[in-house]
């Protein structure tokens, strides 16, 4: 079977195996269970903050936590794109900046309606992953490098575009109000229903697909205990959220930009070959993939992704200055993909890992910003969550490639 076929079974579509608790634990430490691994995590985390500030769960911090990871929640579902084909995007920060400046400038100083300078702002993220995905596969230089230099140029380029003022202040309500709208208790009811429901539809029919396949790799019974434990977490989040502000506009965006590339990422045959790509370029290649334009289109769709992402974060801080899309921006946008399983080396992942990894940053960046702590200490955290990420990722490859599963 091809691996465009429409009945190709997507890279996650392991064989059958066994379900005993032992082959469980196996299978968490190779990386299968990587979203249970993160959600762990990520309770951990709240305990552990929560313990030295009693204000950490509290409903308006942890409204203030969605908010915050959003912008780098989007950011990183465009990294995942560029993960998934085994490459990297050093650019995304600068790029997110010098989007979100040009849609500011056109909107502010040039007098544009806020859609058509949302729109482009986009658009040049568009055509930053455009050159940079052209200079990659054209000259076979190092996606790091390319990148590299590029965040040097949008760098410039930000600057360049804010001119002497430094800084451009956002008033049109139609670009403020994209993180700064909040919902009422119905709607944020009705949006937990549609996301358990619609979650509990794609879990359950993946089921069903890889059955009638003969790849059936979880029982039903553990499936059913996921869409519970996503039903519950869900329902609390969205409870949390009614008792401060209600449900942000922003995180309605991020979700539907995670389900969305989801869908397309194991849908569609487009994704399907993100992932061919990434497991082995030659073997997709002889496979009659096009590698050259799924890789150009990968980085295409991760520089629209930080354009996206730079804007959302321009609409909650009202303003675009010239450190905008800079500070730790990258390296969160990128750590988080990784942390929750999304591998560096390509082949491996999921969308989902961009909103998981963004939440476990975010939480860790907020604790300690409760906690008071000094941007030192914050920086060796934060790189030390990035390098086990790294490491758990190494061995759990390592691992699958003895068992001859890579």
């Amino acid at each position: 079977m091809r691996i465009g076929d429409p009945d190709y079974a997507a890279p996650e579509d392991a064989p059958a195996e066994k379900t005993s608790p032992r082959d469980l634990l196996r299978r968490f430490m190779q990386g299968d269970l990587a979203s249970l691994r993160v959600i762990l995590a990520i309770a951990v985390i709240w305990v552990i903050f929560q313990t030295q500030n009693d204000r950490f769960l509290s409903a308006t911090n942890l409204t203030n936590l969605f908010l915050q990871i959003t912008a780098v929640g989007l950011i990183s579902v465009g990294v995942v794109m560029v993960l998934l084909i085994g490459e990297i995007d050093l650019s995304v920060g600068a790029a997110s900046g010098f989007a979100a400046a040009v849609m500011a400038v056109l909107n502010v100083k040039q007098g544009w309606p806020a859609i058509p300078a949302i729109m482009a702002g986009v658009l040049t993220g568009t055509l930053i992953g455009l050159a940079q995905g052209f200079l990659f596969t054209r000259f076979t230089i190092p996606s790091f490098v390319v990148t590299l230099a590029g965040s040097l140029v949008w760098q410039g380029a930000l600057l360049k575009v804010l001119g002497n003022t430094g800084t451009v202040n956002l008033s049109n309500s139609s670009i403020t109000d994209l993180a700064n709208t909040f919902y009422g208790e119905a709607v944020g009811w009705i949006v937990a229903a549609i996301v358990v429901a619609l979650y509990a539809l794609t879990v359950l029919a993946a089921h069903r697909r890889r059955a009638r396949a003969g790849v059936t790799t979880e029982p039903l019974a553990l499936l059913l205990i996921r869409i519970g434990l996503m039903a519950a977490v869900t329902i609390v989040a969205v409870a949390i959220l009614n008792s401060d502000r209600g449900v942000p506009l922003a995180l309605l965006i991020l979700l539907g930009f995670v389900v969305g590339f989801q869908l397309i990422t194991t849908r569609t045959t487009f994704g399907r070959h993100l992932f061919a790509v990434g497991g082995s370029a030659e073997a997709a290649r002889r496979a009659g993939i096009g590698v050259t334009r799924i890789r150009v289109v990968a980085f295409m769709l991760c520089s629209s992704m930080a354009a996206v992402g730079g804007i959302l974060a321009a609409s909650r801080l009202l303003a675009v200055n010239q450190s905008s899309g800079g500070s730790n921006l990258l390296l969160e946008a990128i750590a988080g993909p990784v942390v929750a399983g999304t591998s560096l080396f390509g082949g491996r992942g999921s969308v989902w890992s961009a909103l998981l990894g963004a939440t476990v940053i975010g939480s860790i960046s907020n604790g300690m910003n409760l906690l008071a702590l000094e941007s030192s200490v914050k920086l060796m955290i934060t790189g030390g969550v990035l390098l086990a990420a790294v490491i758990i990722d190494a061995v759990a490859r390592s691992r699958r490639r003895a068992e001859g599963r890579v």
